[in-house]
């Protein structure tokens, strides 16, 4: 008895190539017959038989779909194989999985959590650099501790701002286009308090002809104790001992006490206006003409530039009451300056607000203990006063000795103490 399954009966095998044939024709191609698994438990024996020892039988194996097969097709076991479904339903591709090349859905709530603590830190990491830089920049100059015999301070704030005429640093170019003149040393062009409080703020010209009286001071190079001066014109003691002179001067002759001082010279105030793009003023009626400023103005509304705004803070001999209108003129448009910086425009835009912060920063010249939140109360509060929320006035005005300008004694008694208790002023200056 042959024990080698049918398919494979030596009757079947012939002499073929491959097959241990001699012949040296090669096996034409056929198709492998399908073996069948008996049923189970059959082995070529009855039930509960075990399998049957090799040579005595082999086990059929599964078909692999009717490809192979002379068989009819699905007479055979089919794996699935080819449907791809070989192992379980699971994982990419089966029932219940993700196709190859999908993307799971976003967080977005994750999404948006970091991308809000990215936005805060970089703020947070930008305002305080921007903070440490433009505190870094500032010229803190002035000792107001050499001041003697101070008045006692009140309620609210008081800056002295003085714009100076310093030609501090400007080419020979620069000073024939500002028309600012060639002189040595500095002097102030201009003087105002401005006091910031809870009842208003109050933005106050002192004319530079006052007729004041320069008082016993310490000199802010030597130290020592100089006598009294006598009478002269209030811009005299900015000339003769520069700002603590000067601040010593105005707390004598008004009993109020400054705070702080803030001094700007030509140079810096023009870059200021250029960086912020020009500031709004609106000319009289007539124009302004003056050749020794260099103003040359039309009436009505108008954008000046840096060159054309200094021009107009300095002319004089246009006007009608000369020092008086002038520092109208100043209050006006340093208000309006003011108003022009402290806008969302300007102080969001960092290509404004740096170049704005260096062209002030740079050029300004401040006390020891003046701060920047000092310096953003004193710009708010200018443009308060430009606004219409506060008040702006000269010193007021009884006369004048020798040319000099005297202020009215009893007005600026009641100004002061209206200032030192924080009230609403109630004087008007000419």
């Amino acid at each position: 008895m042959n024990d080698w399954p049918e398919a494979w009966s030596d009757e079947n095998r012939g002499n073929r190539y491959g097959r241990g044939s001699a012949s040296a024709q090669p096996e034409g191609a056929r198709a492998m017959r399908q073996v069948r698994r008996p049923a189970s438990g059959a082995y070529g024996g009855g039930p509960g038989q075990s399998a049957p020892p090799y040579g005595g039988g082999v086990p059929q194996q599964p078909s692999y779909g009717g490809g192979y097969t002379d068989a009819p097709a699905g007479d055979g076991y089919d794996s699935g194989y080819n449907t791809g479904q070989v192992y379980g339903t699971g994982g990419p591709g089966g029932p219940g999985g993700r196709s190859r090349g999908e993307r799971p859905a976003p967080n977005w709530r994750r999404r948006i959590k970091w991308t809000a603590i990215t936005v805060v830190t970089v703020l947070v990491v930008t305002t305080i650099g921007t903070y440490f830089w433009a505190d870094s920049k500032l010229n803190r100059e002035v000792d107001l501790s050499k001041v003697i015999d101070r008045p006692d301070s009140g309620e609210g704030t008081n800056y002295l701002i003085v714009g100076s005429d310093s030609r501090e640093g400007m080419s020979a170019e620069e000073k024939k286009k500002l028309h600012t003149g060639s002189a040595e040393g500095k002097r102030t062009d201009s003087m105002m308090i401005l006091h910031t409080g809870d009842n208003g703020d109050t933005l106050i010209s002192l004319p530079r002809d006052s007729n004041v009286t320069i008082p016993q001071f310490k000199g802010s190079e030597s130290g020592k104790i100089r006598a009294s001066l006598g009478e002269n014109k209030l811009n005299a003691a900015y000339a003769i001992d520069g700002p603590t002179l000067l601040v010593r001067t105005i707390e004598y002759n008004t009993g109020l006490h400054i705070d702080h001082y803030v001094e700007i010279g030509f140079a810096g105030f023009a870059n200021i206006v250029d960086a912020v793009g020009g500031v709004d003023i609106t000319i009289p009626k007539g124009g302004m003409k003056d050749t020794k400023s260099g103003a040359d103005f039309e009436a009505g509304k108008q954008t000046l530039n840096g060159e054309e705004a200094l021009a107009f803070v300095r002319t004089r001999y246009a006007l009608k009451r000369s020092d008086l209108d002038r520092t109208k003129n100043q209050q006006q448009f340093l208000s309006a300056l003011a108003n022009k910086v402290a806008t969302p425009s300007t102080v969001l835009n960092p290509f404004k607000l740096y170049p704005t912060m260096s062209a002030g920063l740079d050029t300004l010249i401040v006390d020891k203990d003046m701060g920047l939140f000092d310096l953003a109360d004193m710009f708010w509060a200018m443009k308060s006063v430009n606004g219409g929320d506060g008040k702006s006035m000269n010193m007021p005005i009884s006369g004048s000795v020798n040319g000099n300008l005297v202020w009215d004694k009893a007005k600026v008694k009641t100004l002061v103490d209206e200032l030192k208790n924080d009230e609403k002023v109630t004087v008007s200056g000419n």
